[in-house]
């Protein structure tokens, strides 16, 4: 009994012995040898960022090639750093203090000395390669945009920092990162996979072939191209058509939520942020607190809507049975909503307004008493205001309404706990009376504006806008797909569309009438008041524009917001009628309306806040 007990003790320590050298000898050579050892080179494969197509197959962004300078500080002989960085063409100080944090990040591991090295400036540098030990070259792709348009939406690349390598382990120093926009929220989709070489060195760290017969070499995974929904054309007319003034334009198929152009003005051309001096042009568009080129002002932009927020108290009214479309409310000049409280309309006669008539005339006093008995409608100020606040926020406003970008802005739409707050619980209708005409405290976005005409034009649902229509071998989020219903039903948008469509033909927008084209539309004006040391000044109102087109049967649904750019017609609406026009018709026949645009120039706007604080507190 105790020779068998010895025989299996004998056993089971030669067996533990046998699973210790394999755990030594072959496991831990996959990652001791591998990762610390210095005769082993890592060379990665990186395999070339996917490419992205606008709507129609025109190619917007691609890749060249360039080039890595990587460094094994061991290596390196620093005695000869003047040599070395005359060799490669490097200013001293900035080799000495990039190979010290190199050396700092490992002695024994290959880090990037110099990235994005252009194929010009690569031929000098690869014929004195042989003469230094410890530097090798590693090649990938950079980014070449082949349109300067979209610089926002699309983002841009650039090296991983510090934290960005702690919380993903599969960066390292270096390597490019997909920053803003499309690049970032697709970074995973357009980067693939690197894949990783291993080279055998000798003893003079020269390499003499693949490491362990490549047997823990892996190949790159293929990036994914994305087509994504706008349309170049249609995109860089907008840019066309918004220069020197300040704003965007959105505009978005209806039926499937597809972003067709988001223009932001002024915008930038990303070609300034590729190879060395990305790092200097960033912070001067940085720097630019002015015109601000970095603030996507479609998605992050708040404002308030103006009149074009009326359309969705009506809409809610009509829920509501608080009006119908022949319901008549008389305005004389404007709305008295309290004592010495007075709502100025467009006319100065006393005259009786139905819906239809109100939406083209887009008279104020009928929005008011709308909105006002909307809130009445129930057993306290503060229910009617949240009921409200559930319809608005049903067509998408108040929140960042899901797209696929990583920018944007929620808006805000009032609730009774935040008038409770400020009015101590002691409010009526009439304090949030501003409400029913989009001034006041609403805020909300122009690509939220968007999103509401393109649910108007639907009759009652959107699906969440995006900017990706296709990935490669792979489908988009589903929730790109789902409709999302109003809590209005479809009966009650046919009047609203009518008068909508009045308001191009007949009302405050036939400036923006195109002949065989039906617009649906509504203008809006939005006060615009700044702080200028610490006084509050009134400056330009703001232009605004949303509508569909055809009316029957639409294919584009669009907001234009025009910073200081007076009234929804001078600006916001032509603007709008060029942008369906070209996209329906694929070109322009009112050449002079186009002319007009064009030639527009709102930079003197811009500068009155700086020339002069003599400014009129109109409230």
């Amino acid at each position: 009994m105790r020779d068998k007990l010895l025989q299996l003790l004998i056993i089971s320590v030669g067996l533990l012995v046998i699973v210790k050298l394999f755990s030594l000898q072959v496991l831990n050579n996959s990652f001791s040898l591998i990762n610390n050892n210095a005769s082993v080179q890592k060379i990665y494969e990186f395999p070339e960022r996917g490419y992205i197509y606008d709507r129609n197959k025109k190619l917007v962004v691609s890749n060249d090639f360039s080039y890595d300078l990587l460094v094994v500080p061991k290596d390196v002989n620093q005695a000869d750093s003047i040599i070395i960085s005359k060799d490669f063409n490097i200013d001293l100080k900035i080799f000495r203090k990039r190979f010290l944090e190199a050396k700092r990040f490992s002695n024994v591991k290959a880090s990037i000395l110099l990235s994005n090295i252009s194929k010009h400036e690569y031929a000098p540098i690869q014929e004195k390669l042989w003469k230094h030990s410890g530097f090798f070259i590693q090649k990938k792709s950079k980014r070449t945009y082949n349109a300067s348009t979209a610089a926002n939406l699309l983002g841009y690349i650039s090296e991983v920092n510090k934290f960005e390598i702690e919380k993903n382990s599969y960066y390292e120093i270096g390597e490019m990162i997909g920053r803003q926009g499309l690049e970032k929220t697709y970074e995973n989709k357009l980067r693939g996979i690197k894949g990783v070489k291993f080279f055998q060195k000798d003893k003079f760290n020269r390499i003499i072939g693949s490491f362990k017969n490549g047997s823990f070499d892996t190949l790159p995974n293929a990036s994914k191209d994305l087509t994504i929904t706008i349309d170049l054309d249609l995109q860089q007319y907008g840019d066309s058509l918004m220069l020197n003034k300040r704003g965007s334009i959105v505009a978005i198929e209806p039926k499937s939520g597809e972003i067709l152009a988001l223009v932001n003005s002024p915008s930038y051309d990303l070609n300034s942020l590729v190879d060395k001096n990305r790092s200097l042009n960033y912070k001067k568009l940085e720097s630019d607190s002015v015109g601000k080129p970095l603030f996507e002002r479609g998605l992050q932009g708040q404002y308030s809507p103006g009149s074009t927020f009326k359309i969705i108290n009506a809409l809610i009214g009509l829920q509501e049975n608080i009006i119908n479309n022949k319901t008549l409310h008389k305005c004389e000049g404007g709305h008295f909503y309290a004592k010495n409280a007075f709502m100025r309309c467009h006319t100065k006669e006393a005259t009786f307004s139905d819906l239809n008539n109100a939406i083209y005339t887009s008279c104020n006093t009928y929005f008011a008493k709308t909105y006002k008995g909307i809130i009445e409608n129930y057993e306290s100020s503060s229910v009617g205001l949240d009921k409200w606040n559930d319809y608005v926020k049903s067509f998408g406003f108040g929140n960042y309404l899901g797209y696929d970008h990583p920018n944007g802005k929620p808006g805000f739409i009032p609730t009774s706990k935040y008038y409770n707050r400020w009015y101590n619980n002691s409010w009526r209708a009439v304090t949030t009376i501003s409400n029913s005409i989009g001034q006041g405290e609403i805020l909300t976005t122009p690509v939220q504006l968007a999103n509401f005409a393109a649910t108007i034009a639907n009759r009652g649902w959107y699906i969440t806008p995006h900017f990706v229509k296709e990935i490669e071998n792979d489908s988009i989020n589903d929730d790109f797909k789902r409709k999302n219903t109003t809590l209005v039903e479809p009966q009650h948008f046919e009047p609203i569309i009518k008068g909508m469509v009045d308001v191009i033909d007949i009302g405050t927008a036939t400036n923006s009438k195109i002949n065989d084209i039906k617009i649906a539309g509504k203008t809006g004006t939005a006060e615009n008041f700044v702080r200028i040391g610490g006084i509050r000044k009134q400056l330009t109102d703001h232009s605004i524009f949303i509508g569909f087109a055809p009316a029957d049967d639409p294919k584009i649904a669009i907001c234009v917001f025009i910073e200081n750019g007076y009234w929804g017609s001078r600006w916001a609406a032509p603007i709008s009628s060029l942008m369906i026009e070209k996209y329906i018709k694929k070109e322009i026949n009112r050449k002079w309306l186009e002319k007009y645009i064009l030639d527009g120039d709102l930079s003197s706007e811009y500068l009155k806040p700086y020339l002069t604080t003599n400014f009129t507190i109109n409230e």
